[in-house]
């Protein structure tokens, strides 16, 4: 890590808005979609949870646009690692961006669009909670096959940057995971007992 760090300016305008975009993003839709479980505010503004969470989820995506290219900025924007820059390497990234877009694409054909943009914080639920590929292997498929395709991308341009940036990355999502996870677990929980089946 020390190794990684000599490569790395953190004062470089680029790095610190990547560091922000990565932070800020799982920050917002989770302070977002708290607040509209809280309130419905978002789905009586649009008149309908599936406009407001369609809303949302748009809004999501182009945040981690922003977020990826602040994620290439900041690695291009700084020196490679020469041991790094050969092409076993660069294969090994493309397998990892290969094995991360499989886990994120096939999450999303598994939840939908509302199940993948915090539908269940809208009151849009699913029969059961979803048990299929990729969530019979992996837990978090999405968030985990996100962090590999940054680990894909920074090891494809041998860039310490991006490696340092992949691990806040993981980091960010584990700490977004503690969060999100029990809320998930207790809304279906709640949606399979037998009283709320009864109401």
């Amino acid at each position: 890590m020390t190794r990684l760090l000599g490569y790395v300016d953190p004062s470089d305008p680029r790095f610190v808005a990547a560091i922000l975009t990565i932070t800020f993003n799982p920050l917002f839709w989770n302070v977002v979609a708290r607040w509209e479980q809280k309130t419905r505010k978002l789905s009586r503004a649009f008149r309908s949870p599936y406009l407001a969470c369609y809303s949302l989820g748009a809004v999501i995506l182009l945040l981690n646009v922003l977020r990826s290219h602040c994620f290439t900025q900041a690695m291009l924007s700084q020196p490679k690692m020469e041991s790094l820059d050969n092409p076993t390497a660069y294969r090994m990234g493309l397998v990892l961006l290969g094995v991360g877009s499989t886990f994120v694409l096939s999450s999303f054909f598994a939840l939908g669009f509302t199940g993948t943009f915090l539908g269940d914080y809208f009151g849009i639920l699913k029969e059961a909670r979803v048990t299929t590929f990729p969530f019979n292997v992996l837990d978090n498929p999405m968030y985990w096959g996100s962090t590999a395709n940054y680990l894909g991308w920074a090891v494809m341009h041998a860039s310490p940057t991006g490696l340092l940036l992949t691990a806040v990355v993981a980091l960010v999502y584990m700490v977004a995971i503690l969060y999100e996870e029990p809320f998930t677990t207790q809304i279906y929980q709640q949606k399979a007992s037998p009283s709320h089946k009864r109401s």
